[in-house]
This record gives structure tokens, sequence and C-alpha cells, in this order.
């Protein structure tokens, strides 16, 4: 995060609340003129990566609701508690069988394989 965007965050916005990645949420001190609503921000846990953001806190962003509370995002015990993206890392979902070698659920042939083009 640059010098100038912590200044902006320290003179301009009150610290509202984080979540369990550590990002933090802020709220601005003034009502914007032309939004007509204060702005809010997140200042990202590491990269800015906009899966970080959990539902809860991605609807108080969006103005969907006002008041955030931390105990709807697992209301119902069939509900698993969020994930960030993990594509890309080495907790990405790999399937037993993959369509790009050209196998099906069973290890054998399948019925499409890779495109190659002709050369």
């Amino acid at each position: 995060m640059s010098i100038l965007t912590k200044i902006d965050l320290f003179f301009n916005y009150r610290f509202y609340g984080s979540d369990e990645f550590g990002n933090r949420y802020f709220i601005a001190k003034k009502i914007d003129p032309v939004l007509k609503k204060q702005k809010r921000m997140v200042q990202y846990n590491g990269s800015s990566e906009a899966t970080k953001v959990p539902p809860v806190w991605h609807a108080w962003l969006h103005y969907l609701i006002d008041e955030v509370d931390e105990g709807v995002l697992n209301s119902y015990d069939w509900q698993k508690s969020y994930l960030p993206n993990l594509t890309g890392t080495s907790l990405a979902y790999i399937r037993k069988w993959h369509v790009e070698r050209g196998e099906d659920e069973k290890g054998g042939p399948g019925k499409f394989g890779v495109w190659t083009p002709k050369q």
C-alpha cells in the first residue's frame, strides 16, 4: 500500500471492522456529494484479490446492507465457511481424472482429447 493511500485512510476514513482473513474495512468520515453516501473501502491483507472478501463484507461494500453481522455468514448448519479463490495455489481442487489428458472418470481413453492446432 502506498504512503498516499495510508495518509488518505488516516485523514479521511475511520476504521469500521475486519474479517477473518485480516482485511480491514473503512468508511469515509464525510458524505460524498455525488454519491450522497459515505464511501466504503477495503484494505487487503496481502495481495489485492477481490475473492478474499467474504460475502457479508461484499454486501456491505456495495451498500446492500448497512450493518455487518458476522453470525449471518454461517446461519445454517449446511453452509460451509467461506474460502477465497484457490486457483493457482497448492490448495486448488484437482479432479482425479483430467479432460486435458484425454481421460474419462475411470482413467480410460475419453470421448474428448486436447485440441492441438495443425502445423
